[in-house]
């Protein structure tokens, strides 16, 4: 591996956004079968955009451009956050379950907050 790129794979960000989608897939496979193309299909494509695009924007030679993709990422979370719920309000999901879920989630975005900070101070 290039040492002089950034290794996103080392990041705790990216590491949380892959544990992230590994519940979210898991929950989903729960869903009803008649989701498969509908809420499964969505929250599962929404999923997988927070660490590919925390990876694309590490791969990026700008800030400016790390930072966009960065952003992507940082609009899946609220995407995939809505879902969650839309999921819990369908009863595809418990309570309980939701909770946990978005507590990863939240600390995921608090790690992407900080991540996108960090490149913010790179820009200026």
């Amino acid at each position: 591996m290039d040492r002089d790129k950034k290794n996103y794979i080392d990041l705790d960000v990216w590491k949380g956004a892959r544990v992230l989608s590994k519940e979210v897939y898991l929950a989903s496979s729960q869903f009803p079968s008649e989701e498969k193309f509908g809420l499964t299909s969505q929250i599962r494509r929404a999923v997988v955009s927070i660490p590919s695009n925390i990876a694309e924007g590490c791969g990026r030679n700008y800030p400016k451009d790390n930072i966009q993709f960065f952003y992507i990422a940082r609009g899946s979370i609220y995407e995939v956050e809505t879902q969650l719920y839309l999921a819990f309000d369908l009863d595809f999901i418990s309570e309980t379950y939701l909770s946990v879920l978005l507590e990863k989630l939240e600390t995921t975005r608090k790690l992407l907050n900080g991540f996108i900070k960090y490149y913010q101070t790179l820009v200026k």
